[in-house]
């Protein structure tokens, strides 16, 4: 009991910074939130953007940088920054992100090759927009989720 003990003591005392947000990452984040997702100007027809598909909920877009033969990002209309902000008012629009990614998927022919889904949140999985998005990838077999060597 002694030994369980000093170890909880020990956990307790050990400051928890690896596993926070870096500062440099907190600032930027902060920055970018604070002047606006480059996805609510695509929203807004201030950017452009190649869509292909939209609804009073849910907008879809080839991305500037295609990691994929299919690639499109499935975008929230309502500004959520990530999925850590997401809340129970929220659930519609995350069951039609998934109901968006199924009709894009088999319109472009990858709903039986198969395809992968995917969204990034925060600094160690590299979300650089703040605006809540899906990644659907497909059109050809994708490599591993993550680099198991490292």
């Amino acid at each position: 009991m002694k030994k369980l003990g000093l170890a909880a003591l020990l956990l307790l005392s050990t400051p928890f910074n690896s596993l926070a947000q870096s500062a440099e990452y907190q600032k930027t984040k902060k920055e970018k939130i604070e002047k606006g997702s480059v996805f609510t100007k695509i929203i807004q027809r201030e950017l452009p953007a190649t869509i292909v598909y939209e609804d009073s909920m849910i907008i879809a877009f080839v991305p500037l940088r295609k990691q994929a033969p299919v690639h499109f990002l499935i975008v929230p209309k309502k500004e959520i920054y990530t999925i850590n902000d997401v809340s129970n008012d929220d659930i519609p629009v995350l069951g039609r992100m998934l109901t968006v990614a199924k009709i894009l998927a088999a319109e472009n022919g990858i709903a039986e090759t198969g395809y992968r889904l995917s969204i990034n949140t925060n600094e160690d999985a590299g979300q650089s927009v703040f605006h809540l998005h899906m990644h659907l990838l497909g059109g050809r077999k994708l490599g591993p989720m993550t680099d198991e060597t490292k």
